[in-house]
């Protein structure tokens, strides 16, 4: 079964920068899959933060852009967001999604708190 281990959220000060995670397991990045990070802030709906396709082209909320990179490594099974110059708006619950054929996977969330 494919699953999507999240790791790397924590409490940051405006400003800062964190680097976000997330390890596959039943499949391998090699073959290539469409990746995606989301977020959710409470009494919100779930964004779309970045995606990377299986290409390796990226796109970004313009909320984020210029701020935040995803990345993968395929070796690693592994998918990045790198969020830097955080501010207090990025708080919320990140999640990482990858798409297989018509389904879609989804790590169990991690919290990003920016301080006021």
């Amino acid at each position: 079964q494919v699953q999507l281990v999240e790791s790397g959220g924590g409490l940051v000060q405006p400003g800062g920068s964190r680097r976000l995670s997330c390890v596959a397991s039943g499949i391998m990045f090699v073959y290539g899959y469409d990746m995606n990070w989301y977020r959710q802030a409470p009494g919100k709906q779930r964004e779309l933060v970045a995606t990377i396709t299986r290409g390796g082209s990226t796109n970004y909320a313009d909320s984020v852009r210029g701020r935040f990179t995803i990345s993968r490594d395929n070796a690693k099974n592994t998918m990045y967001l790198q969020m830097n110059s955080l501010k207090p708006e990025d708080t919320a619950v990140y999640y990482c999604n990858l798409v297989l054929g018509s389904r879609d996977y989804w790590s169990q969330g991690t919290q990003v708190t920016v301080s006021a």
